[in-house]
């Protein structure tokens, strides 16, 4: 063992002096390398009011998308079925199975099944047309902004007092059409709505499992096994409800449907 560490170590004070001795390849040459082209960013001072335009815009692309997952758990519908997941699991006494990142994958996914029309909305008219060429940058962020406040209207056309809140914190006078209502104000509104949403369908996943702790807990207290914890006991019955009901199914129906 120790011959080999010894080995080892001094294979690796030789590679420096290894490399520093091979030759550098010819450009067209790529000895083992793949051929791909090398891209190198630089800086220099702008040389007229374009070029500072065109970093300002890479700059506010560069934020967009380190803001994109923000965009993606608050403006779909991950928002609504992330919290309604995470109820049913604390409603079924649930603490490791499943886990976190089950549930947020299975939000994803059903994220993506219910915002797939609005996603090839936006792909058919907003980002082929700008890489065909046909529009500019400006209008394609406005096509692509189009359907998603359209989604967002469409949850919110039950239930506008949201707008009406955040119009009335704006001091903005009260919009005729929802093309009217501005973009930062649909967001905020679409948040509270959906988080509203959520927390209804969580106090409905709650009812049934709650009935079963307080049978399974006055049982306990007129046997006189007080020290027994009723979670023990309820959790199982509430499984097999889960299960006998197809729990996941209905569910599931339910949430697509509540969007649909």
């Amino acid at each position: 063992m120790k011959k080999f560490l010894l080995i080892l170590f001094l294979a690796l004070l030789a590679a420096p002096v290894f490399a520093q001795q091979v030759p550098n390849p010819d450009p067209g040459e790529t000895d083992g390398i793949l051929d791909l082209p090398f891209v190198d960013l630089s800086i220099r001072n702008a040389e007229s009011n374009q070029e500072v335009a065109l970093s300002i815009q890479l700059l506010l692309l560069l934020t967009t998308l380190s803001l994109a997952p923000s965009i993606a758990i608050l403006m779909t519908s991950f928002l609504r079925l992330s919290i309604v997941l995470d109820f049913i699991k604390r409603a079924l006494s649930l603490q490791q199975v499943p886990p976190s990142s089950v549930l947020m994958g299975i939000a994803l996914f059903l994220t993506l099944f219910i915002m797939w029309p609005t996603f090839d909305q936006i792909y058919q008219e907003s980002f082929r047309p700008f890489a065909e060429g046909e529009i500019g940058i400006e209008e394609m962020v406005s096509n692509a902004e189009a359907p998603i406040r359209y989604f967002m209207y469409r949850q919110l056309r039950d239930n506008p007092k949201n707008i009406e809140l955040f119009m009335s914190l704006r001091g903005l006078d009260r919009p005729e059409t929802f093309a009217d209502v501005p973009t930062y104000v649909v967001i905020p509104a679409f948040i509270l709505n959906e988080l509203t949403i959520a927390f209804k369908i969580g106090i409905l996943l709650y009812v049934p499992f709650i009935i079963i702790d307080m049978v399974v807990a006055s049982v306990l207290m007129s046997m006189g096994m007080i020290m027994l914890p009723p979670v023990m006991i309820s959790m199982p019955f509430k499984l097999v409800l889960f299960v006998l009901v197809d729990g996941w199914g209905l569910l599931t129906q339910q949430l697509v449907q509540s969007f649909i």
